[in-house]
Order: structure tokens, then sequence, then C-alpha cells
């Protein structure tokens, strides 16, 4: 064996120093120094995604495969895990007051490393191009996360939710393996090149199955309709800091991944299954999303249901299938880490501080804490893609990407998707309605939010804005999904 192919995992590798430096340094360092671990584990990070990023920008256009072609990294991979680290930089700032809060701060670094340990999963499962690899990043960024919900020893509901959350997580796995043994049973192969050439004019019962089950299984990690049922009730039952990670960085792989997969190892049968497959999902994932929406008062809920419908939202650059498609999700991508967050920012300042997560609870909060609702207000319009903030220009740029195919499915599916952003609009100006609007006294007092809490918000409401205003992002993703080895597998 050659171990200087490993010599090409340098996010991974780099990542993996993260977590060994963060473990050694809670296992180790006195109990004095131990208030440092935050900011140790964030800087860290905020290095490896730095180093990851000029990786990406001073790469060449050409892949580099390794392990006899069952690893693979391209500038767009690199591109991608830079975003999924950008979300963790800032999920990590706004954790800090909840991670040194009395009934946390004994369990501060399993919470560090058990989120290093599923990032490391998200890796392979992007540049896995061998469905074993493929599978072990898969169950690496599942399990893990479980602890991650359950890690409020004192709250029943976080139990729950881990509970729903494992049996949903072993349950699709089972499903999707499932697939995969069919696949491997019809090709002789788990490569994804393979199994794409030999699936390549054959169409036979048991491949709509299995494809099936396959995207049923990365159905349920993305929360797709109908795979969506333990959505609300996890997000709810989490801490706030589990629930933004799980909203955002796990979906955010998972997408990419899904991505992935469809080009490389079904592209051939793209017409003749998983499109349809795909259009009846994202109508159903949308619509449901939004309108359960609708009905939620539990923040946490509010937002789960919307997660849902934004899956659906990012589904639409996987069935562009082009370049195109490929940089607007990963620019949609972006753009919601930077939505979502602010607005699970906002949700865990007002909860550390008072405990309130209804709805209800923000009416009249703009005049009690007028910065936080304006935040919130932000968070919401870019969510809903009201211009100029960024949501706008991600929705606009995948609505683009989908109808460049031309098809008059393609032309429907994107006017339901039209007509359901004017739902999600209505909902998420409820929030800015009974902040900004409702005249009811607000039972939420003024108070100063910890200073992580808001460079976190800083953060986030400078993303939202610039990434409305500069377009070279867009461009640089699109530059490189051009030349991206994933474009060849394409129809446009």
């Amino acid at each position: 064996m050659d171990y200087s192919q490993f010599l090409s995992m340098k996010q991974e590798i780099a990542l993996l120093v993260v977590f060994v430096l963060v473990f050694f340094y809670d296992t180790f360092m006195p109990k004095s120094t131990q208030k440092g671990l935050p900011v140790f584990t964030i800087v860290l990070t905020l290095l490896a995604t730095v180093a990851g990023f000029c990786t990406c920008c001073l790469g060449t256009a050409d892949s580099v495969v390794s392990f006899a072609g069952m690893y693979e990294t391209t500038p767009v991979i690199a591109a991608i895990k830079g975003i999924l680290n950008v979300g963790v930089v800032i999920v990590l700032i706004q954790s800090i007051k909840w991670a040194g809060s009395d009934s946390m701060v004994v369990r501060r670094g399993e919470f560090y490393e058990l989120l290093l340990t599923t990032l490391f999963g998200m890796y392979l499962m992007i540049s896995a191009r061998h469905f074993l690899l493929f599978v072990i990043g898969l169950e690496c960024a599942s399990l893990p996360l479980a602890a991650m919900v359950a890690l409020d020893k004192y709250r029943y509901e976080s139990h729950e939710a881990a509970v729903k959350y494992i049996l949903t997580a072993v349950f699709s796995s089972a499903i999707f393996m499932m697939g995969l043994s069919f696949v491997y049973g019809l090709t002789g192969s788990l490569y994804f090149e393979d199994i794409y050439f030999a699936l390549t004019g054959k169409m036979s019962t048991l491949l709509v199955v299995a494809l099936t089950f396959v995207i049923s299984g990365i159905g349920f990690k993305l929360s797709l309709v109908p795979f969506h049922l333990w959505t609300a009730d996890v997000y709810q039952g989490a801490p706030t800091t589990v629930t933004s990670y799980l909203s955002v960085i796990s979906k955010g792989a998972a997408a990419f991944a899904f991505l992935v997969i469809l080009a490389q190892v079904f592209g051939s049968l793209y017409s003749e299954v998983w499109e349809g497959i795909l259009y009846a999902l994202i109508i159903l994932t949308i619509t449901v999303g939004n309108l359960f929406a609708i009905r939620q008062r539990n923040m946490k809920r509010f937002l789960a249901f919307s997660s849902i419908s934004q899956a659906g939202y990012i589904m639409l650059g996987v069935i562009a299938y082009n370049t195109m498609g490929m940089a607007a999700l990963m620019y949609y991508i972006l753009v919601y880490i930077f939505s979502n967050l602010a607005a699970f920012g906002v949700i865990s300042a007002i909860e550390n501080a008072t405990g309130k997560v209804s709805m209800d609870d923000y009416k009249g909060l703009y005049r009690t804490n007028p910065r936080l609702s304006f935040c919130m207000m932000l968070a919401m319009f870019s969510l809903a893609g009201i211009p100029p903030f960024a949501g706008f220009f991600s929705k606009f740029f995948i609505f683009t990407s989908a109808i460049n195919n031309g098809s008059i499915a393609i032309y429907v599916l994107v006017l339901i998707a039209l007509i359901n952003t004017i739902i999600s609009l209505y909902y998420y100006l409820l929030v800015v309605k009974a902040m900004f609007i409702s005249e009811d006294e607000c039972v939420i007092p003024h108070f100063r939010s910890a200073c992580s809490e808001r460079i976190g918000l800083w953060i986030t409401v400078a993303g939202i804005i610039l990434l409305g205003i500069v377009s070279c992002f867009y461009s640089s993703l699109l530059d490189m999904a051009s030349v991206s080895s994933i474009g060849m597998y394409f129809i446009g």
C-alpha cells in the first residue's frame, strides 16, 4: 500500500489534527485552563477552514483519485467542505454560552469531539467514489449526532429526540443498504463509475426498486417528504445549538452527496427513472413543509418545517442535472447556512436568557430587544427570498439552473416552487409581524446577549448582506463546477 495517498486527503487530515488537539486539550489540560477550550476549538477549526479554501483556490482543475478510485478530491469538493466548515465555525461561536452552562460544562469536550467526528464523516460522504467508503462516512456522520441530540441529559425531550433520531437513522441506513445490495447484484461492483457504465442502456424492475431504496435512504437524511416525520420532534427536543447544526451542516453535506450519487452512479437513468421520482419528492417536500410551517407556534418546530421546505428548493439544483445546478446548489447551501444560523442564533440567545421558544413570546420583541429583532427580520427575509438579501439570489440561481434544461415538466415544477415561495413569504412574515407590529405586551424583557452570541449574529448578518451584493461567490463556484469531474455525467 502506498501511504503517500493519504496526502491527497488534506482537509480530512487537517480535521483529524483539530480533533486530536481538542481531545488532548480536553483530557490533559488542568481545569483552570478548560475555559479556553471553546476558543481553542474555534481557532483550530478556522485555521483548517482557511487552509481548505486555499487548497480550493490554488488547486488545479484536475481531480486527484486515491485508494484505487475509492476517494476523489477536486476544487469543487474542497469548496463544499470549506462551506460546511464556515457553518461549523459559526455554530461553534454561537454555542460558547450554552457549552459553558452548568449542565453542559462537564460534557463540553464531548460536544466538540462528537461534532468534529460527524464533520469527518460528511467529508468522506462527499469524497467517496465507492459505496463502502460512502456508508462508512454516512454512519460516522449519523451515529454521533444521536449522542449530540441527547447531550442535555436533564431534559426528557432531548432523550426522546435522540431515540427517534437513532431509530430513524438505523431504519434509513437499512433501506439504503438494501438498495445497494440490489445495485451490487445487478452490476457486480460498488464503484460509482463502474455502476454507471454497467447500468447504461439497462432497465429492469429490480433496478427501479434499487434506485427507489437508495433515494429513500438519503431522503431520510435530507428530510424529504414523506421521509420527514422525525424532523420536527428531533429539532424541538435537541439542544438549540445541535438543532442548528442538524438543520444546515448535515443537510448541506447530504444534498451534495445526493447530487454526486445520482449523477455519477445513476446518471444514465436520469430521464427514465429518477427525474420523475425527484419531481414528486420536490413538490411534496416544498408544499408539505410550507403548509405545516404555517401551523407551528414553537420556533424550533417552525424552523424544522421551514428546513424541510428549503430541502425541496435545494433539490432543484439536483433535478437541473447540469453544471449551473451544481453551482447553484453549493451557493444555496452557503446562503442557507448564514440565513438559518442567523435565525437559530436569535432563538438560542433568547432561550439561553429567558427560556422562551414560542412565537407568541416574540410579540413586541422590537420594543425590548430591537437588535435581535432586526437580525431575525433579516434572516426571515433571506429565507423567504426577498431582494436584495442573499436568499433572493440563491433562489434565483437555483430556479435559473432548473429551467435551463427547457422541458415542460421543469417549467411546471419551477412554477409550483414559485407559488410555494409566496406561501413561505406569508409564514416568514408572521414572525416579523409578531416582533414589529403586534401591540401585545412583550413577555421577553430587555437583556444583553453574550459576546459570543453577538459575534455569531454579526457574522451571519454580514453573510446575508454581502452574499446578496457580491456576485463573485456564485461566479467562482460556477467556474469550478464547469471543470469538475462530476460535470462529465451531466446532460448539459
